[in-house]
């Protein structure tokens, strides 16, 4: 057996002891190292929790929209939706146009492609759109002095065309009928375009306020833009008289302004192509340089197709090719192209004879049926207000769309009490009554106006 001496031990012990403090101090680093890991974690699921979009605040729901939503939550089996204009059926039925699904047909048959279209969208599209607009025997049609770009329906031409004068006309403003359409005053602020209001509705008469529209107008500053409802008013439903369309284009004329149309009924307000097309060919056969967006959502029923133009009629054809470049130009960075199929079911009905003539057959058809409901509307309503108070505006109005006159508290009665759902100016669609629901709606209305101030 080795033997070891105390020297060797004492040696062996000073190993061991510094081993042990190696390790000590190894152990608290370690430790040291666990603990600011555990930190740092604690730190980072402590950022993770705070979203980059704390300050993004909830958005108000749409005016328009938001009444469906209301609507569908509703269980009550009187509710109706008047708040949202699409056209429905006796039954209250969303409507396909019998049209719509031959021209679709057509299309499968001929075994059409989805290839992008050109930017400016489907060449036979921008012609037929043009010409139902315009007739096909305009002189600025044959002339060559409209540019017509394909939009997504009237509510991306309108951006379109507001982003247009944002650019080439900074700073000028556009004059909006008051009220107008709830998603007018969007569309410009955010193309960054400042706008005023002109008068229009009358709450004393529910009519027109002619003399302070024509006063506002004139008062305009030269080199304006006045947006102006092609036909059928939204969400009023009074349109001028011809005459007074007449005046309108002689103060926009003295005035040095444009006018931009919005055409969204086009043959639904009237039943006529042709006649609701009449204040826009008043101001072109004028020679006036004018705006106009189109939309196919109502008088074709597309309203998920997205399918409308907008048209800038030039004083040259020149001026139109430059225009129709920079819109364009526009277009393409918003949304690259339009889509292919709503363009295409456009293009087979304006284009074939036989589904033109169909078309317009049904488009009397639904504006007939809009018709015989809002007869029965006034008639419910008369015999119903035993004050006598004079409910004839109703008749007076045009289009899917009637202005009760009654105010934010009795719209909300409206919903509350009655279940009907409409916008909170007092608009009421009439594409979505039917006439067994007239006598019900003519209670709802009779009793907001005269028991809630």
């Amino acid at each position: 057996m080795a033997v070891i001496d105390n020297s060797q031990l004492s040696l062996c012990q000073k190993k061991f002891d510094g081993l042990r403090v190696g390790y000590a101090f190894a152990k608290r680093k370690s430790s040291s190292s666990l603990k600011v890991k555990s930190v740092s974690r604690i730190n980072m699921a402590l950022a993770t929790d705070v979203s980059r979009f704390e300050g993004v605040t909830m958005a108000p729901p749409d005016p328009i929209l938001g009444v469906s939503e209301a609507f569908k939550a509703d269980t009550n089996d009187l509710k109706l939706n008047l708040g949202v204009g699409a056209y429905r059926t006796e039954d209250l039925q969303p409507y396909v146009l019998n049209v719509v699904k031959k021209a679709e047909n057509m299309m499968l048959e001929k075994g059409e492609n989805k290839e992008y279209l050109p930017i400016e969208g489907l060449a036979a599209f921008n012609k037929a759109t043009v010409e139902l607009l315009l007739g096909a025997d305009n002189d600025a049609t044959k002339q060559g002095r409209v540019a017509t770009v394909q939009g997504l329906s009237g509510t991306g031409s309108l951006r379109l065309a507001a982003a247009f004068i944002q650019r080439y006309f900074p700073g000028v403003q556009v004059l909006i009928s008051s009220p107008t359409w709830g998603n007018h005053k969007n569309i410009f602020n955010d193309a960054g375009v400042p706008w005023s209001e002109y008068r229009y509705y009358d709450p004393k008469t529910v009519g027109l306020d002619f003399e302070g529209m024509i006063a506002d107008i004139k008062a305009a500053p030269s080199g304006s833009f006045v947006l102006l409802h092609g036909c059928a008013h939204n969400p009023t439903g009074i349109d001028p008289t011809p005459e007074q369309w007449e005046k309108i284009a002689d103060v926009i004329q003295e005035k040095d302004l444009t006018a931009f149309f919005d055409v969204a009924y086009q043959g639904f307000a009237s039943g006529s192509l042709d006649e609701d097309a009449s204040s826009v060919r008043l101001f072109v056969a004028r020679g006036m340089e004018v705006f106009v967006a189109q939309s196919y959502s109502k008088n074709l029923g597309l309203y998920a197709e997205r399918i409308g133009a907008i048209n800038v009629v030039c004083s040259s054809s020149d001026a139109a090719i430059r225009v129709k470049s920079q819109l364009k130009r526009l277009a393409r960075p918003m949304y690259s192209n339009p889509p292919v199929h709503g363009a295409q079911i456009v293009a087979n009905v304006v284009g074939n004879p036989t589904l033109f003539d169909e078309w317009k057959s049904e488009m009397e058809l639904m504006s007939g049926r809009i018709k015989g409901v809002r007869q029965r509307l006034y008639d419910n309503l008369s015999a119903k207000d035993k004050t006598g108070k004079d409910w004839s505006f109703v008749l007076r109005q045009i289009g899917m769309f009637s202005f009760t006159g009654l105010n934010k508290a009795q719209s909300e009665n409206m919903s509350n009490k009655w279940h009907i759902y409409m916008t909170k100016d007092g608009r009421i669609s009439l594409a979505g009554l039917s006439l067994s629901k007239c006598e019900y709606l003519a209670d709802a209305i009779v009793d907001s106006y005269y028991n809630v101030s």
